[in-house]
């Protein structure tokens, strides 16, 4: 395929006549996904520059959210893990390192959406705690 478009020739059948060969050549015969069909995510309806970023963050389990929506992901899921917790005292703890990092963030809001958040009660959350394995003794 080095080879120029000769004058005069259109464009795409000369394409055409390119690929026509190498596939007679069996140059694409031993190509990785021959004959399966197109990976989920190439949308060519729209183009978007930062696609090969946003599918190597999907492959790769990544995230980024403005630090108030994470916050907020990460309240929900320490008050989830907190009735979990191995002790009642992991449990408060759990709760107390969120607190401060709400209480910093409403000192000094950090950009994007609002937080929307207030320092959670540590004694409601243990007494949460003490509920739910109690009933399991």
């Amino acid at each position: 395929m080095t080879e120029r478009k000769p004058p005069g020739v259109d464009f795409e059948s000369w394409i055409d006549k390119q690929i026509r060969e190498a596939e007679e050549r069996g140059d694409f015969a031993t190509r990785p996904g021959r004959g399966k069909p197109l990976p989920e995510g190439l949308d060519t309806a729209s183009y978007d520059e930062q696609w090969w970023v946003k599918q190597k963050m999907v492959r790769e389990g990544l995230s980024h959210l403005p630090p108030t929506l994470a916050l907020r992901k990460e309240a929900e899921d320490v008050l989830a893990a907190a009735p979990e917790a191995p002790s009642e005292q992991a449990a408060r703890r759990l709760v107390t390192d969120l607190d401060a990092k709400i209480r910093e963030s409403l000192r000094m809001p950090p950009p994007g959406p609002p937080l929307g958040l207030k320092p959670f009660d540590v004694d409601e959350v243990a007494q949460t705690w003490r509920d739910r394995h109690a009933d399991r003794s």
